[in-house]
């Protein structure tokens, strides 16, 4: 007679358990926040001195932000993203923003043993024949997988090994479902955007996450191109060491720098002043090479690296700049990179009606419910998809009552756009945070330009029209 391990089944058990768990707890919690919101709101439309509304406002926020914290601390993996999406100055409350910036580098390490096993069973060998030395203790770990420093034996290179966290691409199947649950009440119940094509849009983005040799691919495709393009690529690329990749390990070169959000401590040590005339020409020269960077991708080639979070961009050593973490790549179908490049000159140059027609050649359809349609439509694209800020704003509120996407409704907006949106608002983000206002619209009209001219789209007669017709428009403006 065979033994039962009864561990073995009790793991099992709980292992099929575990996303009903979850789900159970996401519902309890979402709809505790949710009403929350909604009885608030009667609460407070009573009220009619504004300046106790906005404290009552203020107030909420809080509220919910710790709800939120708490929700997406328990539940980790794939709520440690939204995390990381809602806590961008112009995406959410101030209140929720400070709250959620600790949680973004805060996924929970998976014991070294349990690695080991992934790791072992991966590359067919045991670590001690492929690496001379392993840190056990992780450099980082993040909602997917965590890294490990290590160097290769033979040629003695330091490289990176990225694991994934066992057991982990299920759970997060089952998170990203809920999502889109709610995705679906909130967008037929409170907020006129197609919420429910960006969760979808999600969904597919982080499934080809859980595919390391798809990462692989796409780090070495981008570098390629980068280095190709430029007489010196603007970001550095690691290679990868392509018989060290499979679906859940990924060994690549270790590059050495410092988070890009320390670097004002970093100056600090250094004894240079944070706000003087060298850190902000240091400031000025990284995100210049950042913001050049996605230009060309998105542009030029339309396959572009979409999460330019903090944690993926380390600067090192003479302000060069090092774009990290592949997993999530987008591929633009040539009608709609070309559609943006349009739509990147129409709000380099104040161009209302260019805005609308470029809207309507990407398939985002909107209904406006105001008169000035055509402005609105211009300030809904600036909101949307350019880096700049508003004159003495340091934070938008796309959901407040005279924003755009308040007056303007979003009826469909192409599932592909979502990862141009959110590279734009990281971007945006790391903008403010360095305390640099820019447009990266203005900054990329020359590579959009470029970009129309190689299709035939334009003529070069045609480009030189619309610069003086644009030059025009601002002296106009300006006067």
């Amino acid at each position: 007679m065979h033994g039962f391990d009864f561990k073995e089944i009790q793991e099992k058990i709980s292992e099929s358990f575990r996303p009903w768990q979850r789900s159970f707890q996401f519902w309890v919690r979402a709809t505790n926040i949710y009403t929350g919101y909604k009885v608030f709101q009667l609460r407070v439309s009573l009220v009619k001195d504004a300046k106790k509304q906005e404290e009552m406002w203020e107030r909420q926020h809080e509220q919910a932000a710790d709800k939120i914290y708490f929700m997406c601390s328990d539940l980790g993996g794939f709520f440690l993203k939204i995390a990381q999406l809602l806590a961008k100055p112009d995406m959410a409350p101030a209140a929720w923003v400070k709250k959620l910036v600790t949680l973004c580098d805060q996924a929970p390490a998976t014991p070294f043993d349990a690695i080991q096993a992934v790791l072992e069973k991966e590359l067919g060998k045991s670590i001690g024949e492929i690496f001379e030395t392993f840190d056990e203790k992780p450099i980082g770990s993040a909602s997917i997988a965590q890294v490990h420093r290590a160097r290769v034996k033979g040629n003695k290179m330091n490289v990176v090994v990225k694991v994934q966290h066992p057991g982990i691409e299920r759970l997060m199947m089952t998170d990203i479902r809920n999502l889109q649950l709610f995705a679906l009440y909130m967008q037929r119940t409170d907020i006129k955007f197609d919420l429910h094509s960006i969760t979808k849009e999600m969904e597919k983005q982080i499934g080809y996450e859980f595919d390391f040799k798809r990462e692989a691919n796409a780090m070495e495709r981008i570098r390629c191109f980068l280095y190709e393009n430029n007489k010196k690529s603007p970001v550095l690329v690691p290679r990868v060491l392509p018989d060290m990749v499979t679906k859940r390990v990924l060994v690549m070169e270790y590059i050495n720098g410092i988070p890009i959000l320390s670097i004002g401590d970093e100056m600090a040590k250094r004894g240079i002043n944070p706000h003087g005339k060298i850190a902000e020409a240091a400031k000025h020269n990284i995100l210049n090479s950042l913001s050049r960077a996605y230009g060309q991708m998105i542009l030029k080639s339309g396959f572009f690296h979409a999460d330019p979070h903090p944690g993926n961009i380390l600067i090192c050593k003479g302000q060069e700049v090092a774009l990290l973490d592949y997993g999530q790549v987008k591929e633009l179908p040539d009608k709609l990179r070309l559609g943006y490049a349009n739509l990147v000159i129409a709000m380099a140059d104040d161009n209302a009606s260019r805005v609308s027609q470029s809207f309507w050649e990407m398939g985002l359809h909107t209904v406006a419910k105001c008169e000035n349609e055509q402005q609105e439509l211009l300030r809904l694209a600036q909101t949307l998809f350019d880096t700049k800020m508003p004159a003495g704003q340091t934070v938008l509120q796309p959901f407040s009552d005279d924003s755009s996407i308040k007056k303007i409704a979003v009826e469909t907006f192409p599932e592909e756009l979502f990862s141009v949106l959110r590279t734009v608002v990281l971007l945006r983000g790391l903008s403010v945070g360095m305390g640099v206002n820019y447009s990266c619209a203005e900054q990329w009209r020359s590579m959009a330009e470029e970009a129309l001219l190689a299709s035939g789209r334009v003529t070069r007669d045609g480009k030189e029209r619309s610069r003086r017709r644009a030059s025009l428009r601002r002296l106009r403006a300006g006067s």
